[in-house]
C-alpha cells in the first residue's frame, strides 16, 4: 500500500552535509509516522531519527543530536533527513521507514552514505 524510495546518499568529507529524501506513495501518507534507520557493514540496523505524523514530535539517537534534523513535507509526500557535521562513524546504508495508523510497517530500499575521514 505504501512504497518508499530513498535518495540523496553519496560520498562526502567529514564535517560536510548531506540531505536524504524519502519519497512515499500512498493516499494516507499524511498520517504515517516516519523514521530513519541505518546499517553499517557487519553491524545491525540501528535507529537514527523519527518524526510523528503531525511533525509535532521528533526523536534522535544521542550520537546524531544537534547534527541531524528530520522533517516531513506532506505536500510532496516526502520525509527528509538533513545531516550536518558528518563523521566517518555515520557511514552506513540509510533506510526510511513508515508506520501507518493500523501499525503496518514499510521499508525503503536504502541509500548509501559514505563519509571519508
Amino acid at each position: 500500500q505504501v512504497q518508499l524510495v530513498e535518495s540523496g546518499g553519496g560520498l562526502v568529507q567529514a564535517g560536510g552535509s548531506l540531505r536524504l529524501s524519502c519519497a512515499a506513495s500512498g493516499r494516507t501518507f499524511s498520517f504515517y509516522n516516519m523514521g530513519w534507520y541505518r546499517q553499517a557493514p557487519g553491524k545491525e540496523r540501528e535507529f537514527v531519527a523519527a518524526i510523528n505524523w503531525s511533525s509535532e514530535n521528533t526523536s534522535y539517537r544521542n550520537s546524531v543530536k544537534g547534527r541531524f534534523t528530520v522533517s516531513k513535507d506532506n505536500t510532496r509526500n516526502t520525509v527528509y533527513l538533513q545531516m550536518s557535521g558528518l563523521k566517518a562513524e555515520d557511514t552506513a546504508i540509510y533506510y526510511c521507514s513508515a508506520r501507518g495508523i493500523t501499525n503496518e510497517l514499510y521499508w525503503g530500499q536504502g541509500t548509501q552514505v559514505t563519509v571519508s575521514p
